[in-house]
């Protein structure tokens, strides 16, 4: 068959440039988005007397064995038919004959491709937003384990105060669920319409957009027809999104790996989660979080492509615009597959509790806690950051931590020194002397615990509401 485009020229396509062009490649992914827009579309040029109602019902009987044909692996995507838009509808064709081609009566590629992207990223959303839930059950999971496990915090990557590793945990509770937050939030301008656009100034067909938004579940349309189909400013939210969640995660893997390093050894990743080595016997590699570390810059990348290419382009659309789904195709799979990873392999992660206290106990990290100690004996702050700086030089000097000095040897330092100096650099009670919402101390910790299990409760309802409207 000739190409749906094809009176216009006289020539057929350099074959070159066909595959040059076609993007059949990748949008395939979109197929079953195409055929929902479809169907939503030739409802309503029935509805609006635009085509007769028994073109209307062979049309939509043609594309429900079409999409049944999509979902069992039968259709032959061709390069020649460019892309998945004009490969269903020569499919429809071929199901039904001629009347096929009155589907596209009052649409553009333009808008329609605009449609199934919008389709496609809404379903993805949520998806993501409840794996990422999942991700945050889990740590929830391994903090409501460690509530008494102290673990030492730090700074420049040096030891810096003891904390509960609980406390640690939900700092990433923290961050994925603004990172939900943001995706939820990115749903509003993702569940757009801008079918009914045509190629960029409307259609002279009296469609009913409204009517078709209400089919697909779509929560307004686009204002303006140029803007619709010429502008992805949707799909670039979403890779900054995505981006912000991959630095997250890259963030976390950087932890799991020096954690589950020998000289860490503060926790062991599941051997379901890790890989060997082909020459070294005793190895044990965290490759899924390496790996996610490294996918990061991909994503990143996907990111500046799509702001690059939009960046000089005018209205309306271009054909630049069709780099607009290789990288979006690419960012939810990596996203997805890191997130599906994660959540089992943190909530199966070992805990090595007895080697956190042993690094507690052999660090200089409740040092700050003897300043705050004498400042409430009424030394001055400066003059007790420099008493007790002087008392680690000793201690590094002799070969000694804090709770090894004698009470003589403290007060070489400052005669404000007692008793209750041992007491107030145990491990437990530095971590409890945090006792501010937001801090380290047990009864916050407990606290801050609640609250997130409270807030994911409420935020999984969203996930609930727009999974089944997505269906």
């Amino acid at each position: 068959m000739s190409k749906l485009w094809g009176g216009r020229f006289t020539k057929g396509t350099n074959k070159l440039v066909e595959e040059y062009t076609a993007s059949i490649g990748f949008d395939k992914a979109l197929a079953e988005e195409d055929v929902q827009g479809s169907l939503a579309h030739v409802t309503m040029l029935g509805k609006c007397g635009i085509l007769p109602k028994d073109d209307v019902e062979t049309i939509k009987a043609g594309l429900n064995k079409v999409l049944d044909k999509v979902r069992a692996g039968e259709i032959v995507f061709s390069v020649a038919d460019e892309d998945i838009h004009m490969n269903i509808e020569k499919n429809l064709i071929e199901e039904i004959g001629p009347v096929g081609g009155k589907l596209h009566t009052g649409r553009s590629r333009n808008d329609q491709v605009a449609t199934d992207m919008h389709l496609y990223l809404r379903n993805r959303v949520v998806e993501l937003v409840g794996l990422l839930h999942e991700l945050q059950e889990a740590l929830i999971g391994q903090a409501k384990d460690n509530v008494e496990t102290i673990v030492p915090g730090y700074t420049h990557l040096q030891r810096a105060q003891p904390i509960l590793f609980a406390h640690h945990l939900l700092a990433y509770v923290s961050m994925f669920r603004r990172d939900a937050e943001r995706l939820t939030d990115s749903y509003k301008r993702i569940n757009v319409l801008p079918l009914g656009a045509g190629a960029l100034a409307g259609t002279t067909f009296p469609i009913d957009r409204h009517f078709v938004a209400e089919q697909l579940g779509f929560d307004s349309v686009y204002e303006n027809s140029l803007d619709a189909v010429s502008d992805r400013d949707f799909i670039v939210e979403f890779l900054a999104n995505a981006s912000l969640i991959m630095t997250h995660l890259s963030r976390l893997s950087e932890e799991l790996v020096l954690w589950s390093s020998t000289e860490f050894s503060f926790v062991e990743l599941d051997d379901a989660f890790c890989t060997g080595s082909s020459i070294m016997p005793q190895k044990k590699n965290p490759d899924v979080p390496e790996l996610v570390r490294g996918k990061t810059g991909r994503v990143y990348g996907n990111l500046i492509g799509l702001l690059t290419v939009l960046k000089s382009l005018p209205l309306a659309y271009n054909k630049d615009m069709q780099e607009d789904k290789e990288g979006m195709f690419d960012t939810v799979a990596t996203l997805t597959g890191a997130l599906q990873l994660f959540a089992p392999m943190i909530s199966t992660m070992k805990v090595n509790k007895g080697r956190m206290r042993e690094a507690v106990n052999t660090d200089f990290s409740n040092a700050t806690d003897i300043a705050d100690f004498l400042v409430g004996k009424g030394l001055p702050f400066r003059q007790a950051h420099e008493v007790i700086g002087k008392t680690v030089l000793f201690c590094i000097n002799e070969g000694k931590f804090l709770l090894d000095l004698t009470l003589e040897e403290f007060k070489q330092f400052s005669p404000l020194f007692d008793e209750q100096i041992y007491a107030v650099l145990q491990p437990e009670a530095v971590v409890d002397a945090r006792n501010v919402y937001g801090g380290t101390a047990t009864v916050q910790v407990k606290a801050a615990i609640g609250r997130a299990e409270a807030s994911l409760l409420e935020a999984n309802k969203w996930v609930v509401q727009h999974g089944n409207a997505a269906e």
